[in-house]
C-alpha cells in the first residue's frame, strides 16, 4: 500500500469543503427567493453561514460545524476576531510567525496551521484545549524546537503533524499524556537522537512517520509502549546501529522500513520480536555479507512475509549479490577462536543473537571505550559495565613453578588456597555455550607414571651411595688395623 503525504489528504478534506459550497451555489440558482429574504442573504442561509456571529476579515466563518476558514491569505499573524465557539480552525498557507496563548478557543477540535512560518509556540497556547482531535503544524520550517508542555492535556488528539519543521530534537515528556494519539508525523526533520521512553505514553499509537530525519541509532527503549504500532517508517535516515531489543514492545507492528540507511548488519534476533511483521525494506544499506550477516540471513530464511532485497557490499566476492539468495556455505565463517569464545562452532550465535552486540561488547573490554558513534553523541550509549580487576601480579603462569610468592609458596600453591575464581574479560556473560567455560585458570601439573614394567627412578640415590662410601672405608680400616697387629 502506497502512503499518501498527509498534506495531499488535507487537500482531499477542503476539497470536500469547496464542494459544499459550490452545491449551495447550484441551488441558489434553482431555489425561489423566499419571502423576506434577498438572493445573498438566502445563499449565505443554505451555505450554512451566520450573519449574526463575528468573522475575521478575508475569512469565510460558517455553521454544521462551527468552522473558520482564513487559508492562503497572507497573514503574517493569526487574524483577531476568531468566533469563540468555532470546532474547525483553518489557517494554512500564511506567513504566521508566532502562536501565543487566546488565539484560538477551547472549543476547537480541529485546528490546521500548516505551511506557514511558525518559530515560536509559547507553551500555554494550548492548555485547556481537551476538545482538539487534529493538530496541524506541519511544514514550519523555522520551528526547530517545541516546548515540553506545549501538548499537554490533549487527551483527545488522536493525529498531530508535525512534519518539516526543522526539529532538532525532542525533549523529553513532550507526548506524556497524549492516549488517544493515533497518527504521529515526525518525518522530515532534523532529528539526531531520540530520548528513551519518548513514546511511552502513546498506548494507542498506530502510525508512527520518522523517515527523512538524521537518525543513527535505535537504543533499547526508543519504542517502549507502543504496543499497538502498526507502522513504523524509519528510512531514509543514517541508522547503523539497532539494538537487539529496540523492538521487544511492538507485537503488532506489520510493516517496518529501513531502507536507505547505513546499516552494515542487522541481529535476526531483533526482528524475531516482531511476530506480526508481514512487510520489511531493508534495501540501499551497505550490507557486509560475513559471519555476523549469518544471524539476518537464517531469520530471512524462515519469514513468510515480503521482504526487499539486501545487496551486498563485502566481502568483494559477495559484492552485488543479495543475501536471501546465497546459501550458507556462501557466508564466509567467523574465525575458530571468535566461535569458541562465544561458545557456538564455526562462529554461529545460537538463538540468533547478534554477532553485532556481542562484538561490540568484546570491543568495550578489550579496548576500554565505547563503540565509535558519529556526531560526537557518545553519551546516548549505556557505559559498559566496570571490568572485573585481574588477580595481583597479572596473569599466572603455571609453567614456572619454582617461583614463590608471598609466604614461600609458589603460585600454584597460592591459586589452591586463594580459591577458584574465574577471570574472563566480560565474567562469562557472554558465554553462550551450556557450561561456562573456566578461562586463564592454572591448573597444577600432574605427574607422568613410566610406562608399565619399568621401574621409577629413586630419588634418595644419594643417600644410599654415601652408606655404601662409608662401609667401605670401614672395612679398609679394619683391615689395616689387623694386619699390623700381626
Amino acid at each position: 500500500m502506497v502512503l499518501l503525504p498527509q498534506h495531499k489528504q488535507s487537500d482531499r478534506i477542503k476539497d470536500q469543503d469547496w464542494d459544499v459550497a459550490q452545491g449551495c451555489f447550484k441551488k441558489s440558482i434553482v431555489t425561489p427567493t423566499l419571502p423576506g429574504y434577498g438572493g445573498v442573504e438566502l445563499l449565505l442561509v443554505l451555505c450554512g453561514l451566520d450573519l449574526s456571529l463575528p468573522c475575521p476579515r478575508h475569512c469565510i466563518c460558517y455553521t454544521s460545524p462551527s468552522t473558520v476558514s482564513c487559508q492562503a491569505h497572507n497573514f503574517h499573524a493569526v487574524p483577531e476576531g476568531i468566533p469563540a465557539q468555532s470546532e474547525r480552525v483553518f489557517l494554512q498557507n500564511n506567513k504566521i510567525q508566532r502562536l501565543l496563548r487566546g488565539h484560538f478557543s477551547p472549543t476547537t477540535t480541529m485546528l490546521w496551521l500548516y505551511s506557514n512560518n511558525i518559530s515560536y509556540i509559547q507553551p500555554s497556547t494550548l492548555h485547556g484545549f481537551d476538545r482538539l482531535e487534529e493538530l496541524d503544524l506541519g511544514d514550519n520550517r523555522h520551528l526547530q524546537a517545541v516546548a515540553s508542555d506545549t501538548f499537554q492535556g490533549l487527551g483527545r488528539l488522536h493525529a498531530l503533524h508535525l512534519y518539516h519543521c526543522g526539529l532538532i530534537t525532542l525533549p523529553p515528556g513532550i507526548f506524556a499524556g497524549l492516549n488517544s494519539l493515533q497518527y504521529l508525523y515526525l518525518q522530515d526533520n532534523q532529528l539526531e537522537f531520540l530520548e528513551d521512553d519518548l513514546f511511552i505514553d502513546l498506548l494507542n499509537l498506530s502510525h508512527l512517520f520518522l523517515h527523512g530525519n538524521k537518525l543513527w541509532s535505535l537504543r533499547q527503549n526508543t519504542f517502549r509502549g507502543l504496543g499497538v504500532l502498526d507502522r513504523l517508517l524509519l528510512h531514509q535516515n543514517r541508522i547503523q546501529w539497532v539494538d537487539r531489543q529496540a523492538f521487544h514492545d511492538l507485537r503488532r507492528l506489520t510493516t517496518l522500513y529501513l531502507f536507505n540507511n547505513s546499516l552494515t548488519e542487522l541481529s535476526g534476533s531483533s526482528l524475531t520480536l516482531l511476530p506480526a511483521l508481514e512487510y520489511l525494506r531493508l534495501n540501499d544499506n551497505p550490507w557486509e555479507c560475513d559471519c555476523k550477516a549469518l544471524s539476518l540471513w537464517d531469520w530471512l530464511r524462515r519469514f513468510r512475509g515480503s521482504t526487499s532485497t539486501l545487496m551486498c557490499v563485502s566481502p568483494p566476492e559477495l559484492a552485488e549479490k543479495d543475501l536471501k539468495t546465497l546459501k550458507k556455505e556462501d557466508l564466509p565463517s567467523c574465525l575458530p577462536a571468535e566461535g569458541h569464545a562465544h561458545g557456538a562452532p564455526g562462529g554461529e550465535m545460537e538463538h540468533g543473537d547478534s554477532l553485532n552486540h556481542l562484538n561490540r561488547h568484546r570491543n568495550h573490554h578489550t579496548h576500554h571505550q565505547r563503540p565509535y558513534l558519529p556526531h560526537g553523541d557518545q553519551y546516548s550509549l549505556p557505559s559498559p559495565s566496570p571490568l572485573p580487576r585481574p588477580p595481583k601480579g597479572g596473569r599466572r603462569n603455571c609453567t614456572r613453578r619454582g617461583r614463590k610468592a608471598k609466604g614461600g609458596l609458589n603460585e600454584v600453591q597460592v591459586l589452591r588456597e586463594g580459591g577458584e575464581k574465574d577471570y574472563t574479560p566480560d565474567g562469562g556473560k557472554y558465554d553462550l555455550s551450556g557450561t561456562a567455560r573456566r578461562k586463564n585458570k592454572c591448573i597444577p601439573r600432574t605427574s607422568v607414571g613410566p610406562p608399565s614394567g619399568v621401574q621409577r627412578a629413586n630419588n634418595n640415590g644419594g643417600s644410599h651411595f654415601a652408606d655404601y662410601t662409608f662401609s667401605l672405608l670401614t672395612a679398609l680400616l679394619l683391615s689395616l688395623i689387623s694386619v699390623i697387629l700381626r
